[in-house]
């Protein structure tokens, strides 16, 4: 069954994202003083006397602003009226009734969604009494509430919002893929998912940093469920301002960690750079499936039927540690190859969550160890025991051995290799433990 959905809406700087964070009990919104931090509509999931739903926290909104970014920002909230159940408006008590609360109110009017005014920044005795100041938007009775500190009326706020909702919504087994679309500012990842959602989600400028939060987005190929998750643009650190843009790329690199597979999208116009390839460390490292798209495929000129595969060469060449990653040459635009996309992310979950017995993993081993054995150092031989499958996402093997300090990294590679040749692990990282154990045990 599908969860009731809410939006947060209001002009800027009203406390919207504050309000997100304190229903969510996370700081999952970027907070900051500076008007319009947020930009698109961002989704949590919330849960209030045990019942659920969905809320949408969106940007600040000045209806006749006709600046690109606050035009696009109107848009998004527009459509997630459009999405939502019930809407809460959101007004500024310590400020009072803004100009712009009126134009915002006509509108919330002609949406035929019930609206719940409340009236944040409640705080105190002096605001409490500005309350009432805003029957005159005529909004029906608005509520005190304190955002920040959890206190006036946010729990009657819920009761009244969920007064319809159903009670334990029965929660399916969750298959889903968790896919994050991660890279450099303006390699045209806000563009990939609104190509494959053919809808305006996310806003999509020429200038750079415009997604600034990580933004969900649901949907469905081959009966299979996917979540898209579009991420600020990871500039390198001596770059990154502090404030907003540092959230941003924090929250960049957190939805790395949380997802099942990063699709780290290069522009092919201007080929992997050395900030592409720290990308890939940080996937890398948090042991997640990495697909590599080569977005903007449309913009290289003279293209033959080899043009891919000298690509394939060069990115072999600069990229050699990624070479298990499969890759793909798509173009946003055009939509050329975007399901290729969900296909090879498919492929590469399914070898993230591997396992192979341990019989076969000790052969192989076996096999590799007698073709190529180690170096002795020192008067001392590496010998493997036994060697076992711990874990999945990423594939985890231990290798029992006499001595761990005798593994050395040329061999833990070769091992790996081995490891590829025999049972694939197309698209995931492979962890390697080495234990130590005694020759006698």
């Amino acid at each position: 069954m599908k969860k009731p959905v809410v939006a947060i809406v209001g002009r800027p700087n009203v406390g919207k994202s504050t309000l997100v964070n304190r229903l969510v009990g996370t700081r999952s919104s970027i907070v900051d003083d500076l008007p319009g931090v947020t930009r698109d509509r961002i989704y949590f999931d919330v849960e209030w006397q045990n019942k659920q739903f969905t809320v949408i926290d969106t940007g600040g909104i000045i209806p006749d602003d006709e600046d690109e970014i606050m035009v696009s920002i109107f848009d998004q909230a527009k459509i997630a009226c459009e999405e939502a159940d019930k809407i809460i408006f959101l007004v500024d008590g310590k400020e009072g009734v803004n100009p712009v609360d009126y134009d915002i109110a006509n509108i919330l009017r002609q949406s035929g969604k019930p609206v719940f005014l409340a009236v944040n920044k409640s705080d105190n005795p002096e605001s409490l009494l500005m309350v009432n100041d805003f029957y005159s938007l005529s909004m029906g009775d608005p509520i005190g509430i304190s955002a920040l500190h959890g206190s006036g009326g946010v729990g009657d706020l819920l009761d009244l919002v969920t007064e319809n909702f159903e009670r334990n919504l029965e929660q399916k087994e969750d298959n889903t893929i968790r896919i994050a679309i991660v890279g450099r500012p303006n390699a045209g990842k806000s563009s990939i998912v609104n190509s494959i959602l053919n809808e305006k989600r996310v806003i999509v400028s020429d200038v750079s940093g415009t997604t600034r939060d990580s933004i969900d987005s649901y949907v469905k190929v081959n009966n299979r469920d996917f979540v898209i998750v579009d991420t600020a643009g990871i500039r390198k650190k001596s770059k990154v301002d502090w404030g907003v843009e540092k959230f941003a790329v924090d929250r960049a690199i957190r939805s790395i960690r949380d997802c099942d597979i990063a699709l780290l999208v290069i522009d092919a116009s201007q080929g992997i750079s050395d900030q592409d390839k720290k990308i890939a460390s940080i996937i890398t490292e948090a042991g997640k499936g990495l697909i590599i798209a080569i977005n903007k495929w449309d913009l290289i000129e003279n293209k033959k039927s080899n043009t891919i595969n000298q690509y394939d060469k060069k990115l072999a060449n600069e990229i050699p540690f990624l070479e298990f990653a499969p890759k793909i040459y798509i173009s946003a635009v055009t939509k050329q190859r975007l399901n290729n996309i969900f296909t090879e992310a498919e492929k590469v979950y399914s070898e993230c969550t591997k396992r192979i017995s341990t019989g076969l993993l000790n052969k192989v081993i076996k096999e590799a160890y007698m073709l190529n054995p180690p170096a002795s150092s020192k008067g001392k031989r590496l010998k493997i025991m036994y060697v076992t499958q711990t874990g999945i996402k990423p594939p985890h093997i231990v290798i029992f051995a006499n001595n761990a300090d005798l593994m050395k990294d040329h061999y833990k590679r070769y091992v790996e290799n081995k490891l590829r040749e025999a049972f694939g692990f197309f698209g995931t990282p492979v962890k390697l433990s080495i234990r130590e154990r005694s020759e006698k045990k």
